[in-house]
């Protein structure tokens, strides 16, 4: 049939059958990747389960401590805590005298040292900056007579301007003021314990508070190294 062979002949240009007059461009297929002539061998190491999983022995050496520590485990010291060292001056700053601590050269007991009477001049303040140098002291400790409320006053103000005065003459050792509440106080009291009046002996109360404020230095310094 003349209709039926023009139809066989006649193919769209987008055929891509094997009897297409046209075939469709497609991309090419990258070759399979060359497998090895052997297998490669990984040894491995069989374990058998079937009766729970094998227990895991860690050797472990028996040390006998009854007898001490033994002498071939050698164990670091652990570090010590620098404690500072050398003597302190207690200073307790009256408006009329200054009374006088030092501590032994360890930094643990405070003793009365000496009383003296406040010039204008400065010249007490000579005497005690060749007490410093005297007795080799390397820290010193000023009493500031606040109130029992944690007020300062006049007092107070007094002590830290003694106090910055003698910083300035001895830069290279440290000044401190601490709380001298009730020193005098103390002082007075373990006085009258003593068989002392010390409302005769004034120069010696001064004496006494300055070991109060030195001793509560030394002993809250020690408690906290």
């Amino acid at each position: 049939m003349p209709g039926s062979e023009n139809s066989s002949t006649e193919h769209s240009p987008d055929d891509t059958g094997p009897v297409g007059g046209r075939r469709r461009e497609l991309p090419a297929v990258p070759p399979a990747r060359p497998r090895p002539a052997q297998p490669e061998y990984h040894p491995t190491t069989e374990i058998d389960l079937t009766r729970g999983f094998p227990p895991v022995s860690n050797e472990t050496s028996e040390i006998d401590l009854s007898k001490g520590w033994p002498q071939h485990l050698k164990v670091p010291p652990r570090p010590e805590r620098s404690r500072p060292t050398g003597r302190v001056l207690g200073v307790d700053v009256g408006t009329v005298r200054v009374g006088l601590a030092l501590s032994d050269p360890t930094g643990t007991l405070a003793s009365p040292l000496e009383t003296l009477k406040r010039a204008k001049d400065g010249s007490d303040l000579d005497r005690l900056v060749a007490l410093v140098v005297e007795h080799e002291v390397t820290e010193v400790v000023v009493g500031e007579p606040v109130h029992l409320s944690g007020a300062s006053g006049a007092s107070a103000a007094d002590a830290g301007d003694y106090a910055q005065a003698l910083a300035d003459r001895i830069a290279d050792v440290p000044v401190h003021l601490i709380d001298e509440r009730l020193s005098t106080v103390t002082a007075a009291s373990h006085l009258r314990a003593g068989g002392i009046d010390s409302r005769k002996q004034r120069s010696v109360i001064d004496q006494a508070a300055a070991v109060v404020i030195l001793q509560q230095f030394l002993d809250g310094r020690r408690a906290r190294s």
